[in-house]
């Protein structure tokens, strides 16, 4: 497996001029990728940023409650 992945990284192009960086375009598009199916894959009708957006909302009215609670006492 080791040798497989030494293989494909010495055949990747740009070495020369880019030496280890020249990975980066190939995370840029696997993070665009993930960031793509975290927008459209919904299980259910639940997709990873409506479940986030419910979250904070519930902090943030969590975190209102008891500063009003707080400053009436």
């Amino acid at each position: 497996m080791r040798r497989r992945f030494q293989k494909i990284a010495k055949k990747w192009p740009g070495e020369k001029y880019f030496g280890e960086y020249r990975f980066l375009p190939l995370f840029f598009v696997a993070g665009a990728a993930l960031e793509f199916c975290m927008i459209n894959w919904h299980v259910g009708e639940v997709n990873f940023y409506r479940t986030y957006k419910k979250k904070r909302v519930e902090e943030l009215v969590n975190e209102r409650l008891s500063r009003e609670s707080s400053e009436s006492n």
